[in-house]
């Protein structure tokens, strides 16, 4: 049964919310069930708006803004489009090429995004802009489309790495000046990797 997470604070530790969102289903290398961090709607708001897709502003809005058979399918979609990206970004650290559903996935729900973008004419030129806080739900799932989006035509995705904790694997850009980063976080794994290897040593 989900746990109601509260005011949870997200650990933003990969260097790009699509990465963060991969994370947000955690130990999903580990014996047993892995854990949901995205247990309801509002925690999928609370996500958004920490990682900075969001506004405060449109994240007040849209918290309240949705019967709850909508804030369900919201919740759904967005989980969906966060195993599509894990599956895809773990595949390509695995040497393989990703799984042809895992990309028709994708390339269903950034065409829905761009279908939300509206052309407007600013200064001496068009561009395109993406819905804003009116857009209702659609504001949430297109943010996170987009931002899945640019990860995956990021020129640096190359620097993408997964936790060396077996167990954890988190994704991360490795934006250290050596590229040796190799924990999601000190804190969270490589002082517990650092302890056991400690423990592990012979007196």
């Amino acid at each position: 049964m989900a746990v109601e997470s509260g005011n949870r604070e997200y650990q933003l530790v990969a260097g790009h919310p699509a990465l963060d969102l991969v994370n947000t289903l955690d130990w999903r290398f580990r014996e047993g069930e892995p854990e949901e961090l995205l247990t309801s709607y509002s925690d999928l708001v609370r996500f958004a708006a920490q990682s900075e897709l969001l506004t405060a502003k449109e994240a007040r809005l849209l918290a309240k803004a949705a019967a709850e058979t909508e804030q369900k399918k919201a919740l759904t979609a967005a989980r969906t489009l966060r195993e599509a990206l894990a599956g895809a970004l773990y595949a390509k650290l695995d040497g393989k090429k990703p799984a042809e559903p895992h990309l028709a996935q994708l390339d269903r729900m950034f065409k829905n995004a761009h279908a939300s973008m509206t052309l407007r004419w600013a200064g001496d030129g068009a561009r395109w802009e993406w819905p804003t806080a009116g857009a209702g739900l659609d504001l949430l799932l297109v943010r996170l489309a987009r931002s899945a989006e640019s990860l995956l035509t990021l020129e640096d995705l190359a620097l993408m790495r997964a936790c060396a904790k077996p167990d954890c694997r988190w994704l991360f850009l490795d934006t250290s000046k050596n590229h040796t980063r190799r924990w999601c976080d000190m804190k969270l794994c490589g002082n517990r990797m650092k302890a056991r290897r400690f423990r592990a040593k012979p007196a």
